[in-house]
């Protein structure tokens, strides 16, 4: 349990991550931002991390994975245009904090995690903060989620040298899909499916850790 005062301490930083980090960038979707000030990013790293929970950078997590800087998280979740009633499908659950703001803001996610240790874990903490919108699923992201197909938005949140076939098959009519694309150089891709075929804005230069494939170290 936290006591009071690192209680308040958490609350203050991260309104200050919220002000400084996110808006002052440019991140503008009222509801994104206040879903980034109510979800609780120190729940979703361990606990010797806590006290470094909304600074402006990524942090580790088990697996060699990360979770992302709360500004990407932001941006990538605005970039979906999300509100309220969409069913979304997550590729990379990780820590389960970007599954935790998508849960926030749309009907349904559906979250797809590589490693079995990261998805149990990202699982409990959800859980745990009753969310009851989520549905997880261990496996290859390459290969989206078929089963509950299409989505109005997918999130990509590892970097796949070239966005698999599968993930634009499975956004629905008017979806948005945002990933990082990319091997030494990333950038963050926005894809829209209108009535006249699929649009691509490029957003940011980022750096995602690799989307792995089945059968694969992802070195």
């Amino acid at each position: 349990m936290l006591n009071s005062k690192f209680g308040d301490y958490l609350a203050f930083v991260r309104r200050k991550m919220l002000e400084d980090q996110i808006a002052a960038r440019g991140v503008r979707d009222g509801l994104v931002l206040e879903t980034m000030e109510k979800v609780e990013r120190h729940l979703f790293v361990d606990e010797y991390l806590r006290n470094r929970a909304y600074e402006d950078c990524p942090l580790p997590i088990a697996e060699g994975q990360t979770i992302s800087q709360p500004y990407i998280v932001a941006l990538m979740t605005e970039c979906l245009a999300l509100k309220g009633g969409e069913k979304v499908l997550e590729i990379g659950t990780g820590s389960g904090y970007q599954t935790a703001v998508l849960a926030e803001l749309a009907k349904e996610v559906f979250t797809v995690e590589y490693y079995p240790v990261l998805a149990e874990k990202a699982k409990a903490a959800l859980k745990g903060r009753g969310y009851d919108n989520i549905k997880f699923k261990t496996g290859d992201g390459h290969e989206g989620w078929k089963e509950y197909a299409p989505y109005d938005a997918i999130m990509v949140t590892c970097a796949p040298k070239e966005l698999p076939a599968a993930l634009l098959e499975q956004l629905a009519g008017g979806g948005r899909l945002a990933a990082p694309v990319g091997g030494q150089e990333q950038t963050l891709a926005l894809y829209t499916r209108t009535a006249s075929g699929l649009e691509k804005s490029d957003i940011t230069r980022v750096r995602f850790v690799p989307m792995i494939a089945a059968g694969t170290t992802g070195e």
